[in-house]
């Protein structure tokens, strides 16, 4: 039986900056939430279960305060724009949730047909784990097939290293190359993915873009469609978005690697803050 779960979703660099603060905090002020039962990752989020489950809490914090050339800011926002700009029209196309992973996975497939990029990303997100095993804890990295659309969910299991389950779940560009199989990221699937902690008792979902989503509600892929659906099968849930002041860190800006330290900062002091409303609930 899986009593916590604790969900990290997609978020840019500064969503796993605030990811990586918030946890601190929550440390900082008392409470362990790292070491939950079950944790899942999904896009940035992916990056911050993995580093999660391998290294404490208050040193990713630290090393998310490193400074970061400012050049680097503008040239990854307008990259994250022109692809929000790119996916939104093919959101748009689509009839549902299905229609468009498989639309996105084809159209990323498209931007690297020869997997060309698959190997020099896979070394960007394997500097950023501290450890490239799989955890003996239970850790479970959503992605989606590029070709059928199908959602996938990695884990020790599947057959497929660590580094790679992450930087699959992390590529919402071109489709990332796993052998012959190709991968999209999984905020595709749903942003957060918490209903994949089905069965547990309590979760908590950190969502660094305040639960909101790009599909259309219909399609039930936001994160309230998951929390209802977790409640209803008896989990007991908390949500945790970013505090005011932040929101221009979200949307395309969640990339501009010289906001992280700020992000980080931010969600350093709203854990401190959350520790103890939290405690008991959690334990």
């Amino acid at each position: 039986m899986t009593r916590t779960a604790l969900v990290l979703a997609g978020g840019g660099s500064t969503g796993n900056a605030w990811m990586i603060g918030l946890t601190a905090g929550l440390l900082d002020g008392g409470l362990v939430v790292a070491d939950a039962d079950l944790l899942i990752g999904t896009s940035a989020g992916a990056t911050t279960a993995a580093q999660l489950a391998s290294m404490r809490p208050a040193e990713l914090f630290e090393a998310s305060l490193a400074p970061v050339p400012a050049r680097v800011g503008p040239v990854h926002t307008q990259a994250a724009a022109d692809n929000m700009a790119r996916t939104a029209a093919i959101i748009a196309e689509a009839t549902d949730a299905g229609d468009m992973r498989r639309r996105m996975g084809a159209a990323a497939v498209a931007l690297d047909p020869d997997g060309e990029k698959s190997a020099h990303w896979r070394g960007i997100v394997a500097r950023r784990l501290p450890d490239a095993a799989w955890p003996e804890r239970r850790l479970q990295i959503a992605a989606v097939d590029a070709r059928s659309g199908e959602p996938v969910v990695f884990d020790r299991d599947s057959g497929v290293d660590l580094v790679d389950a992450v930087a699959a779940s992390c590529s919402s560009g071109f489709a990332y190359a796993i052998g012959d199989e190709r991968y999209i990221d999984g905020g595709y699937r749903r942003n957060e993915n918490a209903d994949l902690a089905a069965g547990a008792d309590r979760v908590l979902v950190l969502s660094p873009f305040g639960g909101r989503t790009r599909h259309p509600l219909s399609w039930g892929t936001d994160l309230a469609a998951q929390v209802a659906e977790l409640r209803a099968a008896g989990s007991r849930i908390e949500t945790v978005f970013p505090g005011e002041g932040i929101e221009r860190m979200l949307g395309a800006t969640a990339m501009d690697l010289s906001l992280r330290a700020e992000a980080a900062r931010a969600g350093f002091d709203q854990g401190r803050v959350l520790a103890e409303s939290l405690a008991e609930w959690w334990r």
